[in-house]
């Protein structure tokens, strides 16, 4: 088995700019509102920042949506800003990873304003273009090429009544999806990643990257499923070529330690070995959505309660078959997700104990840990009340659906009020000011009224806190071998509370105790780990019976 990479020892903290720190007073993140906390950072342990996009862009899906690859928006500041940060970040011992974002460009991106100039343009074959499906008035309702849907909701199909025909977008109607089969496709965005390498950047997260090869020719998709047509675009036919490829031509003769994880919907545990695996030069890891998709059913706004049997037989799935190729990612957070201590865990009376718990369990995994802004001192969802509540195009697309086809306003505004986008996206509360000192301005997205007791500042000055907990956890990462390379196996798989599994290496091995409910759980006689060392705890003095979210990780030596 080949060994894992520096990643196996690292903790990267994401950054979504537009809510982590505001220096201007307009009310948005920026970049020297990053600058100005990368002390914190550091001081936090992490080892390598995932800086979400902060590229020129309309905004339509909050910067996911580029017009520029090569330069910075004004609202975030500046290439040489950019710079300064990232000379900050390295002067700290840190990495930054951009967010690549090469599924689908903005429309207002230059390449797709002149392919869209007419059927001749010299890069019209640089997106997917198809006329109405046949016998059919382009923009009559059904007129559309195939009958994919958007993940935005709606056809997947726009029209372009200049030319008569459709191009295709996945997302947004403003987020046109680039055609990978064509060459000159490829190569540009080898140049522009090769630009950002040059200038000192350590990698990159690459959005939805497999979706980036379509079975062709485009036909109708299966209509099971909330996304009609998925499975001609999920991991394509050629995805795991045009990846090699763009290894090959960025990274290839380069010195550095960089760092490369792709965004995969739908994939499997087989497809991530795949994708992962060291020989083939694809990417470094995944991020996988099996256990974010337990709480729902089918669409993301039909929420269920978690089970932890099947958590654990999710997690356990992903750790048996990762274990001898590949790597696994680690999270509950990220700027597409709600909060996990409200989602996950119990935001009210234990949500300190329960963050803490849910984060070692997380981070004791075998895999690269992700920790989301605000994650580290226990941030909790917003109490949405109306649709006026919400920013996000994904959920207000939803509702605008949703009523329009009968169901109650209410009940819409309910199921959002769980599983929006906008949970992770409130501003980042750092102390107990005016607008949680993210901002002197009005904030582009209300801060969560509990900022007053949830901050940063507060976390800091209580050494009990979620915060110090996840440092500690950090720390453990990078004194502990164990932690990042010991093999994996699970504990107590039908215990319907604790969540329990030992990591190994050499003549290591760590127990992990995790009491995932509301109620006191017995993990049972332990007599082997009865003189162990406790390394690490929520609960001081802990008896033999877990208390409510109480977790463990021991050590002893073999």
């Amino acid at each position: 088995m080949e060994q894992p990479g520096w990643f196996a020892d690292a903790v990267v903290y994401q950054i979504y700019p537009r809510s982590f720190a505001d220096s201007d007073g307009d009310g948005i993140g920026d970049l020297r509102g990053v600058i100005g906390k990368v002390d914190y950072l550091a001081d936090l342990g992490v080892d390598v920042i995932w800086l979400s996009p902060v590229y020129p862009s309309p905004q339509d899906d909050n910067g996911y949506d580029i017009s520029n690859y090569r330069d910075i928006a004004p609202v975030f500041g500046s290439l040489d800003i950019f710079d300064e940060l990232l000379g900050r970040v390295h002067a700290r011992g840190m990495k930054l990873v951009m967010d690549l974002v090469v599924n689908h460009t903005s429309d207002e991106h230059s390449w797709f304003v002149e392919s869209s100039s007419g059927p001749d343009s010299a890069k019209r074959d640089w997106y997917i273009w198809r006329p109405a499906r046949s016998g059919m008035t382009a923009g009559v309702p059904g007129a559309e090429p195939t009958n994919w849907t958007s993940f935005f909701s709606g056809p997947a199909w726009q029209l372009d009544e200049a030319t008569g025909e459709y191009y295709l977008h996945l997302f947004s109607p403003k987020q046109p999806d680039l055609n990978w089969e064509n060459p000159d496709v490829r190569s540009a965005v080898h140049e522009m990643m090769r630009w950002w390498l040059d200038r000192g950047v350590d990698g990159f997260r690459m959005d939805v990257i497999n979706m980036i090869s379509k079975t062709l020719p485009l036909t109708d998709g299966s209509t099971v499923g909330s996304v009609i047509g998925s499975e001609q675009f999920l991991n394509g036919p050629r995805v795991h070529e045009y990846l090699a490829e763009m290894h090959r031509e960025v990274f290839a003769g380069r010195t550095g330690r960089y760092l490369t994880v792709g965004e995969t919907p739908g994939v499997t545990v087989d497809d991530a070995r795949l994708y992962t695996d060291p020989a083939r030069g694809e990417v470094d890891m995944v991020f996988q959505f099996d256990h974010v998709d337990l709480d729902h059913d089918g669409s993301k706004w039909e929420h269920i309660p978690l089970r932890l049997l099947d958590l654990k037989a999710c997690f356990g799935r992903w750790q048996a078959g990762l274990a001898d190729l590949g790597w696994n990612s680690l999270y509950w957070n990220n700027h597409d997700q709600p909060r996990v201590v409200s989602r996950f865990g119990d935001d009210g009376q234990h949500r300190a104990r329960s963050a803490k718990a849910l984060a070692t369990v997380l981070h004791l995994h075998r895999g690269t840990p992700y920790v989301y802004q605000g994650e580290e001192f226990g941030m909790t969802n917003f109490p949405f009340a109306s649709i006026e509540d919400f920013q996000d195009i994904e959920s207000i697309n939803h509702y605008r659906q949703a009523v329009a086809g009968g169901q109650d306003p209410a009940a819409a505004i309910a199921a959002m009020r769980i599983a929006g986008r906008d949970n992770a996206r409130t501003p980042v509360q750092w102390d107990a000011t005016p607008q949680a000192g993210f901002t002197t301005g009005t904030p582009w997205l209300a801060v969560n009224p509990n900022y007053v007791e949830i901050n940063a500042a507060a976390a800091l000055a209580d050494p009990d806190s979620v915060l110090h907990h996840y440092r500690k956890l950090i720390a453990l990462r990078h004194l502990e071998p164990t932690v990042g390379r010991g093999d994996f196996t699970m504990v107590l798989p039908h215990d319907e509370q604790i969540y329990a599994f030992t990591r190994r290496l050499g003549h290591t091995e760590l127990l992990v105790l995790a009491n995932l409910s509301g109620e006191p759980a017995d993990p049972g006689p332990l007599p082997e780990w009865a003189a162990a060392e406790i390394l690490l705890t929520n609960v001081p003095d802990g008896a033999a019976v877990l208390l409510p979210w109480e977790a463990r990780i021991l050590r002893r030596s073999l």
